[in-house]
Parts: C-alpha cells; sequence; structure tokens
C-alpha cells in the first residue's frame, strides 16, 4: 500500500497526528508487514487534506507548539475501502541480509558471522514484541495479522538456526580453497 493508504488505514482507528501515525505503523503488528518513512508520511497527509480525505485541526499544548491532529472523512474512509477492496500488489520480500549472505564469498567469515546472529536476535527481537503485543479488545484481523507475523519470524529463525552452521562451514572451505 502507498504511504497515503497507510495514514488513511491508521486513521481508521481514530485522529492522531502525523508522529502518532508513524509510531502505529512502528508498532506491532503493522511493523511487520508495511513500512512507511517518516518524511513521507506528512506529504501524504497533506495531499490527503488537501484532497478532502483528512481534516486537521490544532490541538494546543502546554509549553510547545500546537500539535497538528488529522481525522479521516467520509471521503476519506471512502477512499480506503476502495483501496482495500481493489487489485491488491504483490508480496514484495526485500532482505539485505539474504543479499549480503548471497554475495558472502566476498566477505571473511567472521563478518558472516555475525550477520547471521545479528539477524537471529532481530528474528527473536521480533517474535518476542509481537508476542508481547496486548491483543484484548483486538479485532480478529489484527490477531491474524500479529500471528501471521509471528509465524514468519518464528520460521526464519528457524531455518537460519538449522542451517547457520552448514552455511558457515561450507563459507570457510570455499575462501580457504580460493587462497
Amino acid at each position: 500500500m502507498d504511504t497515503r493508504t497507510l495514514c488513511l488505514a491508521a486513521l481508521s482507528y481514530g485522529p492522531a497526528s502525523g508522529y502518532e501515525i508513524k509510531k502505529m505503523l512502528e508498532e506491532p503488528p503493522l511493523s511487520a508487514i508495511q513500512e512507511a518513512s517518516f518524511g513521507a508520511i506528512y506529504p501524504a497527509l497533506n495531499k490527503l487534506a488537501d484532497d478532502g480525505q483528512v481534516v486537521c485541526h490544532a490541538q494546543a499544548q502546554d509549553k510547545r507548539p500546537d500539535k497538528k491532529v488529522y481525522a479521516l472523512t467520509d471521503e476519506g474512509y471512502r477512499s480506503l475501502v476502495a483501496a482495500l477492496e481493489g487489485d491488491l500488489d504483490m508480496d514484495r520480500f526485500r532482505s539485505d541480509f539474504l543479499l549480503m549472505v548471497m554475495l558472502s564469498h566476498h566477505l571473511d567469515s567472521g563478518c558472516l558471522s555475525r550477520a547471521v546472529e545479528n539477524k537471529l536476535a532481530f528474528y527473536d527481537h521480533k517474535l518476542e514484541m509481537l508476542q508481547a503485543h496486548d491483543l484484548s479488545g483486538a479485532t480478529v484481523g489484527r490477531r491474524f495479522v500479529n500471528g501471521f507475523g509471528q509465524a514468519l519470524y518464528r520460521a526464519a529463525a528457524e531455518f537460519v538456526r538449522e542451517h547457520k552452521d552448514e552455511l558457515l562451514e561450507q563459507h570457510r572451505k570455499d575462501k580457504d580453497a580460493a587462497e
């Protein structure tokens, strides 16, 4: 989904500031399935406001500048539903880690070993975050997405754990043979 649709999705839960929208996208379960840069959120919100899909009002704060709070309009809600009902893009998977492993013949064994351990720690952390997320009162869709995220991180960690020794040993042999 594009950033505008992600903003509409976040606002479907209620009014929020750009910062609050970014936090929603950084927390489970959304963080496991979508990504939007902080720099893209405000231009998207401005365009949505120009198009009448959100309204913005200033909320006073003590000893701070007013906070801009955005809310979904009926038009914005219809746009969100239309985007959800339309043809969805294919899931995309990007991984700097897998690219690095694929090209690991250019690296020393210590670098590869550290990368594998760091990726395992990352998967474990993400899994813990999803497991710790309070889903009481959550919609069935939100619970499904959380479970899906847990399944993906659990499977990825399991695969890396099962194959890391083989990867590292073969990498060492290949590097020794090349010298």
